[in-house]
């Protein structure tokens, strides 16, 4: 049978058109004997058994057809936590820990806050900020059960318990509360983009990428309904494509928010856009 190197080095060539086929070939080799990174490179003459091998042999033909490695894997690290995920939620990216930092920069780390993560998925956001900020209360929400099953799930196996989950479509379940600090990272991918059927977007949940013409559908909502939740001298953040920065700082401008900036995220690109509740 083929030893680990050999394995390794044909997924290697299979996954060729990938970003990263070494890498996604080790992590799918890791997930599937139980093992890390460093223990592949400390032993690269393992002979895998057939089994194992058949089953690597379906997991690489499974991602050289498109399907996301996180997916096949179940996980995905993020912040500092490592999060399941499955088709019901998006694969969490680093993009979004931009987000994540502009927020604990408005959170300081003795405070007692209020934050609301609207549409959290797999709840990256909800808990990367409960992990940083463990006295403030945190209530992540999402229109999605089988998400906030898995939101829920995350919140376990960190073991992060000051995170509350609710059900709905974004302020529907805040009725007659107000926030310190509203993130989300909403759909902004505009209906039509081409992307959507390309690479991993393709099997991520249409209803959390997509959203209307110009991709700011969600975006009007959670700006418009943000101050009714918002306390005095609250911030709203949000996440946002990197070509949609000037137009959601007009649209926080137009409804009255104060120092509307945006910032950018480890690629350069204007990623995440917020203000001053007005």
């Amino acid at each position: 049978m083929p030893t680990v190197a050999q394995s390794l080095a044909s997924a290697q060539q299979q996954l060729s058109d990938s970003d990263a086929p070494r890498l996604e070939a080790e992590l799918l080799l890791c997930h599937l004997l139980g093992k890390n990174r460093a223990w592949l490179r400390a032993w690269p003459e393992r002979a895998l058994t057939a089994d194992e091998q058949a089953a690597f042999e379906t997991l690489v033909a499974r991602r050289a057809s498109g399907e996301p490695v996180a997916y096949l894997t179940g996980s995905r690290a993020f912040w500092s936590l490592e999060l399941k995920v499955t088709p019901a939620t998006l694969i969490p990216r680093p993009d979004t820990e931009t987000l994540v930092e502009w927020a604990l920069e408005r959170l300081p780390p003795a405070a007692a806050l209020s934050i609301a993560d609207l549409g959290t998925g797999s709840g990256a956001i909800a808990l990367a900020l409960a992990r940083e900020r463990p006295q403030c209360r945190i209530t992540a929400t999402d229109a999605s059960a089988a998400a906030l099953a898995v939101a829920q799930d995350n919140a376990a196996s960190n073991q992060i318990a000051n995170v509350a989950f609710r059900a709905g479509r974004w302020f529907a379940p805040l009725a007659g509360e107000r926030y310190h600090l509203i993130v989300s990272n909403p759909p902004y991918i505009p209906a039509a983009d081409p992307h959507l059927g390309r690479g991993d977007l393709r099997f991520e949940p249409r209803s959390a990428l997509a959203a209307g013409p110009d991709g700011l559908d969600d975006i009007r909502l959670l700006v418009a309904g943000a101050p009714h939740h918002l306390t005095a001298n609250g911030w709203l953040l949000l996440e946002h494509g990197y070509d949609q920065a000037a137009a959601v700082r007009t649209l926080l401008l137009q409804h009255g928010y104060h120092e509307v900036q945006t910032r950018h995220d480890a690629t350069g690109h204007e990623r995440i856009s917020g203000g001053r509740a007005p």
